[in-house]
Formats: structure tokens, sequence, C-alpha cells
């Protein structure tokens, strides 16, 4: 007999998620026994939530907005991308610790193929923003073989994430093959920038249904984030199936 499995994501907010009917499908698919709830925990919460979750036998836990940094510090081990990355929004809940990783990026990687019909490798991928879910993007487009060329409000922090993981500035003029934003709902756009946006052959909001404001705010057509969620989804529960053995 195989033990149910307890799943969860934490974020603040997170009514709007749609990762408890995603992952309930999962199970079903899988003929596995357990439940996804959708649990809101604010900034400041994940150590003394994670504790809770695990005494009360849960396995794995989603981690979205705000929450993705500070679960990297509770972790006790990382995957490739959580540390270059330095997020994490998905725990393993271990005897002995907790498994940090960040499947953000394959569903970078799994958003551009969708929209594109193509691989991203070879591609000029402007990613915007500098955020947890941007840097796993960064590292897993670069590292996948795309040309990644960032852009961030402040271009310090732009800087330096281009320093850290080798990829370069857009410079205001690049032509790019598909623009992939992170920004936040309702983020201030540059005039220069909304220009490029509008130009440009391909344009993916990670936000998915109400938070998806991109395409009202540059006034085009958008692909929403409904891909790139389903993908680190599913990585997020491979990772978990694998822990799951028959009693």
């Amino acid at each position: 007999m195989t033990p149910a499995m307890k799943l969860a994501v934490i974020g603040d907010p997170v009514a709007h998620s749609k990762s408890p009917q995603i992952h309930t499908a999962f199970l079903r698919e899988a003929a596995l026994a357990g439940s996804y709830e959708a649990i809101r925990v604010p900034a400041g919460g994940v150590r003394t939530a994670v504790e809770r979750l695990r005494a009360q036998g849960y396995l794995g836990i989603n981690v979205t907005t705000p929450l993705k940094e500070e679960a990297y510090g509770v972790c006790t081990s990382l995957d490739e991308v959580a540390r270059k990355s330095g997020s994490v929004n998905t725990m393993t809940l271990l005897p002995n610790g907790i498994a940090g990783a960040n499947t953000d990026g394959v569903g970078s990687l799994e958003a551009v193929r969708a929209a594109t019909d193509a691989d991203a490798r070879g591609m000029s991928i402007l990613l915007l923003g500098v955020g947890p879910t941007a840097r796993a993007a960064a590292f897993a487009l670069h590292a996948h073989g795309a040309r990644v060329l960032l852009w961030n409000r402040t271009k310090e922090r732009a800087r330096e994430l281009a320093q850290r993981l080798d990829i370069h500035l857009w410079d205001g003029s690049a032509e790019v093959d598909v623009v992939l934003s992170t920004l936040p709902p309702g983020a201030q756009l540059e005039a220069a920038l909304v220009h490029a946006l509008r130009a440009a052959p391909v344009v993916i909001d990670a936000n998915y249904g109400p938070r998806a404001t991109l395409a009202a705010a540059i006034g085009r057509q958008t692909v929403d984030g409904e891909h790139w969620l389903l993908a680190q989804a599913r990585a997020s529960f491979d990772i978990w199936r694998t822990r799951v053995k028959p009693a």
C-alpha cells in the first residue's frame, strides 16, 4: 500500500493559485492517494509553517511570492538552479532535512517552447526582472544555450545579476526573438521598453489569470504563464513522487 501524499503551496497571496487543481489532477493521473492545499503564509513565517506542516505529515511544499528567498534559507540541501538563483519554489520534507529545488527554470524553457513551437536554444530572449523567478529563468535559459538579455528598472541589480550569471544587459535597441516578463502585476514600464515590447515577435507574461496585466499595460496580445505554471508544477510533482514508496 502506498501512503497518501500530503502536499501544499504557501505564499501571500495564494488564494488565486491554480496549483491545488493542477496537483490534484497529477495525483489522480498517477493513481496516488493524496491532497494539495493552498496555505497563506506571510513573509517571515516560512520556518514556522514548514515545521508545522512537517509535524502534520506533509511531504512536499511549493513556494510562491514572496517566500522563495526565505524558503532558500530554510533548506538543508539545494539543487543547482536553487543555488544559482538563491531561491526555492519546491521543498521536500525529509526525515533528516529539507531538500530545496527550483523548477521555475524548467517552467521558463517550456513557456518559450509552447509560445514559439521551438526550442529556446540559440534564441535571443529579453528577460524582464531580477527577482527569484527571473534568476531561475536566467540561469536555465543561459545553460540551455539561449542568449539572455536582462532588463530591470534598477540598473545596478540587473548589472550584478548579469555579471554573476555571465549574461548580457539589454542595451535598449537589440532585437529579440522572445520577451519573457517576470515583473509583478501593475509594474511601471519605461516608454522605450513599451515600444520594444510592442515590436517583439512574442511576449510572455509569467503571471496568469487576473495577475497577468502586461498585455493591458503595453496594448498588445501576450502569452500568459499557464504553460510555465504547468511545467514547473509537473517538475515539482515528479520530485515528490520519487519519494513515495509502497508500504
